[in-house]
């Protein structure tokens, strides 16, 4: 439960507060469209160096291509989902972030776990993700639920 009780009396929550969560589906959308081009520029290098071992290998580094865009993606993310701002940077540029029900920092490891529930959520119910948020409190996603997360503005 995210209310604190005082004295006896329950005090909502600051997450109560309904301006966190406006415009958030859309700012959240256009997120992760920045998110992706950022990933795909960030493999333009990895792909190089993988060239470069593959050469070196005699052909076998060229493997690392069939994991490399999960690679990176989840390196990105762990790295500034689970980072001082608790967003990455296309969360960043639509003054978005990724928070914690029970108050505790999102960490590398919880920002991963919410990508790979992400993707598997996308793959297994596509239009659910999306439409979930219509029902959920606080415009959650089932992976934010199953987490414990929440999207908010952060220029609130």
């Amino acid at each position: 439960m995210t209310d604190n009780v005082l004295h006896g009396e329950i005090i909502p929550s600051q997450r109560d507060d309904w301006r966190l969560y406006q415009g958030v589906r859309t700012r959240r959308i256009f997120a992760f469209l920045i998110d992706y081009l950022l990933v795909l520029l960030l493999c333009i290098p990895v792909a190089v160096v993988i060239a470069v071992l593959g050469v070196a290998t005699l052909g076998l580094g060229w493997m690392l291509y069939g994991i490399m865009f999960p690679l990176v993606a989840l390196g990105y993310v762990a790295t500034t989902l689970g980072g001082r701002r608790q967003a990455t940077k296309g969360m960043q540029m639509m003054d978005i972030k990724l928070e914690r029900l029970d108050g505790r920092p999102v960490d590398g490891m919880l920002a991963m776990v919410h990508t790979v529930l992400f993707w598997a959520g996308n793959v297994i119910l596509t239009p659910l993700i999306l439409l979930a948020t219509l029902f959920l409190d606080r415009k959650r996603t089932v992976h934010d639920m199953l987490l414990g997360t929440v999207v908010v503005r952060a220029d609130r």
